[in-house]
């Protein structure tokens, strides 16, 4: 009975001390959180706390962009999930795990530790967790340009967010679509999910963290730019840019910095928008951002190209052609390529010219950007997009001229429209 007791106080401490570290970290005090965290960690024997604390480290780490202790401490909650012997602890410590490849940038790995949630037979408790693997597989699959891949993970997460009424999930995926939908440019839907993400923050959002409203006004930003309404852009970043520094949001500050330099650029200001890739470039490189670094570059080497540094473009591209093909990033590649086609256009140098333009149609036919009813391009200009059920996607023209009777790509029956 002595022992029983004892055991029961261990439990009782630890949850208090996990607890007090939640506050302190809610008031920005996060070194000390952390260190109340890796006291329980170290001294807590109860397995279901211990697991709980390394959840709160994880998270932790990841808002501060330390993805490589954030991996560390999903690998020991792998270990303590098995010592639980529990499929829904099992289940959790996978996404932990996939989460921190996906920040890494390592997609195929994100994607094959998703697949083993998924895979996984525990209770309802895992099953709502399947909304959230969804979003991190869309994302890899985002990072990997498998853009009907991504789409249709984005749908599940979504779906799941909505059966399940969780409004947090919700925000995310709008604003992973806001990214999807900015990459492929329809720009129209790139702008509506940050904005449906900002409203549910707005109604829904007063006990939740900061970082979601950051994550919106950040994902606006972007679109603003995109279609040209600078000032729009600007406020936007500005706002998130504010709360990222309040909380030490360090991939966000990275992400803030680079829509800087890129409104600046937009706005010919190359003084200004240099000195903003270099800080963005800073953090990306401090935190292990690869995918990052490569918007930088691009927006690097769009300076130079301004400028008519046609050389220092060049050298730009190289490094970014690297990063892209390390992590099979293949939109990346296409826009290197097409920048690439312009500059030795401009240099008069043909076979190298035709090299590019070869390549950039071989990317083209991969991520199959063009629509499958005009057989036009998808991604080259602003156009509005709509998805069929089987997550293709065409420009709507087409679908509004030629109905929805089936889909040309993979001939799937569709008799109504996608769901985002």
């Amino acid at each position: 009975m002595r022992l029983f007791n004892a055991w029961e106080m261990g439990q009782d401490q630890t949850k208090q001390q996990i607890e007090k570290g939640l506050h302190l970290y809610q008031s920005n005090q996060t070194e000390k959180a952390l260190q109340v965290w890796m006291r329980v960690l170290e001294k807590s024997a109860d397995p279901a706390g211990r697991f709980r604390v390394l959840g709160c480290l994880i998270t932790a780490h990841a808002e501060m962009g330390r993805y490589k202790d954030m991996l560390k401490f999903a690998v020991v909650q792998i270990d303590t999930a098995r010592e639980l012997e529990d499929a829904d602890y099992l289940t959790e410590s996978y996404l932990s795990l996939a989460r921190s490849n996906e920040k890494l940038c390592e997609f195929q790995k994100t994607i094959s530790y998703c697949k083993t949630c998924l895979n996984m037979q525990g209770t309802t408790v895992s099953l709502q967790l399947n909304g959230q693997v969804s979003l991190s597989m869309g994302n890899a699959f985002l990072g990997l340009s498998i853009f009907q891949k991504a789409l249709e993970c984005f749908e599940k997460a979504l779906r799941y967010a909505h059966n399940n009424d969780d409004k947090m999930l919700e925000c995310r995926v709008c604003c992973s679509l806001g990214n999807f939908y900015a990459q492929i440019k329809d720009y129209e839907k790139a702008l509506f999910f940050p904005c449906k993400a900002a409203e549910l923050v707005n109604d829904y959002g007063k006990g939740w963290s900061l970082k979601y409203r950051a994550m919106s006004q950040y994902h606006m930003a972007v679109a603003y730019r995109k279609l040209g309404r600078l000032a729009d852009a600007m406020d936007c970043c500005e706002e998130s840019m504010k709360i990222a520094l309040q909380h030490g949001d360090r991939p966000l500050q990275a992400l803030c910095l680079l829509c800087f330099a890129d409104i600046h650029r937009s706005r010919k200001d190359m003084q200004t928008a240099f000195p903003r890739y270099d800080s963005s470039m800073s953090i990306m490189t401090e935190i292990g951002n690869r995918l990052g670094l490569i918007q930088v570059l691009l927006g690097v080497t769009k300076c130079w190209m301004i400028q008519k540094e046609l050389d220092k473009a060049l050298e730009s591209i190289e490094k970014a052609q690297e990063l892209a093909e390390g992590l099979g990033n293949k939109l990346g590649l296409l826009k290197l390529h097409c920048l690439c086609e312009m500059i030795y256009r401009t240099k008069g140098q043909q076979q190298e010219l035709r090299d590019h333009v070869v390549k950039f149609h071989e990317c083209v036919e991969e991520m199959e950007l063009y629509c499958g009813m005009c057989g036009e391009s998808i991604g080259e200009k602003n156009n509005q997009l709509q998805a069929l059920p089987c997550s293709h996607f065409f420009h709507l023209k087409c679908l509004q001229t030629n109905g929805t009777r089936g889909c040309p790509n993979c001939r799937r029956l569709s008799v109504k429209p996608g769901y985002v």
